[in-house]
């Protein structure tokens, strides 16, 4: 390097030479790594990196999701098994230990989370091994529903005997996704499942975020199938169980439902937009339980943080999990250590337009120069 920097003093025409060198030398050295570089100029832009902004899910984390605590009829379960195979682990009430497999509440809230679910799991065969394994085929927080709801006998497939009369998918602006099947001619959800009013042809399904979804529920399922008001001093025994779940790294799904004689619009009306439709549909909501699933993190991300860190490279996580499940995560891959102000490393992505307007350029580079943690 001395010699070089000589010969660069001694003759200038030769500084692009020594460029081209010294970027060659770091393709090679990244080859080494299994890095391929195609141009020599991407060597330069990735030395001046100082921020890398990840998604977490599957990037941060494996994204293999296994549902493991489920709350609804104001019980809480635990959920046994681990991975998407169906066959092994069950339903058990948390502390007794007691099977809930046929808790009237347990099989209605999976049965509707399964009606607002487009993901199916079956067996493949490993072209490596020759195993047979099971793999979802779909929605990756979609497959620990369905996954839970085999182990109780609700197969996914068992919504093809409830049409689906209307979909609403889930956008970063709902934060929740709205199905509408067909439930004419039952009196219950499903066997075993909560009693449906009389007179009832429709059932509207949201499934998504807690604190969005409560905003939308006046009652409540009732571990016998019932339904109860859900009053204030029970919407934050459930958001307090939200908390708990996510201070566990456990990303969580809310489900709520509400029944209908027919359609709460006009259906032929070209007028109507999707918006209106999920408006008139999520009204009046009826809270079924939540679902709370594990994503674990990938092997070698705590350590490549670190390594950035090191290098004077800031690594930012931007989720559109739960804040607290966030921070919860980013601690366990070293994006937070433990030592760092939660307050002001780590936000919810409404601070970026506090009253519905984006922070001007100067407070917005005020804010992302310190934080590391953006969540929903």
């Amino acid at each position: 390097l001395i010699s070089v920097t000589l010969a660069v003093a001694a003759i200038p025409e030769g500084i692009p030479l020594c460029v081209t060198i010294s970027l060659s030398i770091g393709c090679s050295d990244m080859v080494r790594k299994n890095v391929l570089v195609r141009k020599l100029a991407a060597v330069e832009t990735l030395g001046s990196a100082s921020v890398i902004c990840s998604d977490k899910t599957g990037t941060l984390t494996e994204g293999k999701m296994t549902m493991v605590n489920m709350y609804t009829g104001c019980v809480a379960y635990d959920v046994e098994g681990k991975g998407f195979d169906p066959t092994v682990g069950g339903i058990k009430r948390e502390g007794s230990g007691k099977d809930g497999a046929n808790d009237i509440a347990v099989r209605s809230s999976l049965l509707a989370a399964v009606l607002c679910c487009n993901t199916t799991i079956s067996k493949v065969k490993d072209p490596e091994t020759g195993e047979e394994k099971w793999e979802p085929k779909g929605n990756s927080s979609e497959a620990p529903i369905v996954v839970a709801a085999r182990k109780i006998g609700l197969d996914e497939h068992l919504s093809k005997d409830y049409r689906r009369v209307l979909e609403v998918p889930f956008s970063s602006s709902r934060k929740m996704m709205l199905t509408v099947s067909d439930v004419s001619g039952r009196e219950r959800l499903c066997e075993g499942g909560m009693p449906l009013p009389p007179g009832t042809k429709l059932l509207s399904v949201c499934k998504g975020a807690p604190n969005f979804i409560l905003d939308y529920c006046t009652h409540q399922l009732t571990e016998d199938g019932g339904s109860r008001p859900l009053t204030a001093e029970d919407r934050q025994g459930v958001l307090d169980t939200v908390d708990h779940y996510s201070t566990r790294a456990l990303r969580v799904l809310a489900i709520a439902a509400q029944s209908f004689e027919e359609m709460p619009f006009e259906e032929a009306s070209e007028d109507i937009t999707t918006d209106q439709k999920f408006e008139a549909c999520r009204t009046g909501l009826q809270l079924l339980g939540l679902v709370a699933s594990i994503d674990p993190d990938r092997d070698g991300v705590p350590e490549s943080v670190l390594a950035s860190r090191g290098a004077g490279i800031r690594v930012v996580m931007i989720t559109g999990d739960y804040l607290k499940t966030a921070i919860a995560i980013a601690h366990n891959v070293n994006i937070l250590l433990p030592d760092d102000d939660e307050a002001l490393a780590a936000v919810d992505c409404a601070r970026l337009r506090p009253g519905g307007e984006y922070l001007s350029h100067d407070d917005m580079d005020i804010l992302t120069s310190s934080v590391r943690v953006f969540a929903r």
